[in-house]
């Protein structure tokens, strides 16, 4: 049976670690490698030790809680970002708290609110549509860790992926099997990553000296449905186009189902790249040619701003790379196939 005077120092020797270990993995003030951490836990369960955390973190004033809210949870790319956030915080004892913002301003400031009002010790926030005023005020409040998001005074808090470059290469990928007729269909315009990766689109064709068409460009939203509707529209208009650059793997899901309604083919008949690489799209009827973003290493990154924030250390936040994974939804053109479809 467990007695009541077992002391950290107790822990530390049933371990096999050093008392300062003991005490890092209970407060959670720093990551400590697997192997100890195991050992530490173990220990406390034999012996049956049990500090009173909440107690501690309330008398540091810490709740040992870290805020996290995301445009959309049930979404693939934020769920990817989500196992990161919480592999990355493997090792301390603390938690991501959730909220969603659903793509809304107030909705999103409500979560904000809601998340504040638990006193979390920091916040991450994925895609913020907030107003700058209100994440500069957060910053001064709490450790505060911004992905997606540019705002003057908070660079050191923010995480980005180069949306222009990933952009960019998977237009060039489209334009160096034959393609010069590509639509985007592109994320919503009020968002900072679709600007960029429209950007990236038209900076591919200007750099091979095709000329811009605005009628090539379908505003989206993210989800599988305004894929379809996007396909909808550009086949009841008659354009002609050989591929498709959806701004995100989802889009890409509902242009691949769209097309496939239509007895239109992919690759033999139309081209398609997504954005994202969720781990669906290798899966997908063919496999989708994307962009692949560091999801995974995002989440885990934007975790570690927040611990080193927490403990005072100085953060410098990378800039994080995209890649282009070619499967079979992209095919050379074929000469003299273009597609008139409706015509």
């Amino acid at each position: 049976m467990a007695r009541a005077s077992y002391t950290l120092e107790d822990v530390a020797r049933e371990a096999g670690v050093s008392p300062s270990t003991v005490s890092r993995v209970i407060n959670g003030s720093a990551r400590v490698r697997p192997g100890k951490l195991k050992a530490v836990l173990e220990a406390i369960d034999r012996l049956g030790y049990q500090p009173n955390l909440m107690a501690k973190g309330l008398a540091q004033g810490k709740s040992l809680t870290i805020g996290v809210m995301v445009q959309e949870i049930s979404s693939p790319f934020y769920g990817e970002i989500i196992k990161g956030i919480e592999q990355g915080l493997e090792g301390t004892l603390y938690h991501p708290v959730f909220s969603t913002g659903h793509w809304q301003v107030e909705q999103e400031m409500e979560a904000l609110r809601v998340l504040s009002a638990r006193q979390i010790d920091a916040l991450i926030v994925l895609d913020g549509l907030a107003p700058e005023e209100y994440f500069l005020g957060l910053a001064r409040k709490m450790p505060l860790v911004l992905f997606g998001r540019r705002i003057e005074g908070l660079e050191r808090n923010t995480l980005l992926v180069d949306n222009l470059q990933g952009a960019y290469r998977g237009t060039r990928h489209l334009i160096e099997l034959g393609h010069t007729r590509i639509v985007h269909i592109a994320g919503p315009a009020h968002h900072p990553d679709a600007r960029s990766r429209l950007e990236g689109y038209r900076k591919a064709l200007e750099d091979a000296g095709i000329p811009f068409d605005p009628e090539l460009v379908v505003e989206g939203d993210y989800m599988e449905t305004s894929g379809v509707l996007a396909v909808e529209s550009l086949l009841s208009r008659r354009v002609q186009f050989s591929a498709i650059f959806a701004a995100n793997d989802q889009m890409a899901m509902g242009v691949m189902l769209a097309l496939y309604r239509r007895g239109i083919r992919v690759p033999e008949d139309i081209s398609l790249v997504g954005f994202d690489d969720l781990p669906g799209s290798s899966y997908m009827t063919p496999p989708l040619t994307t962009v692949r973003q560091p999801t995974l290493e995002l989440g885990r990154e934007a975790a570690r701003a927040a611990l080193m924030m927490l403990t005072g250390q100085p953060y410098e936040p990378p800039v994080l790379s995209t890649s282009l994974i070619v499967r079979e939804s992209t095919a050379m053109l074929r000469v003299g196939r273009m597609a008139g479809w409706g015509r």
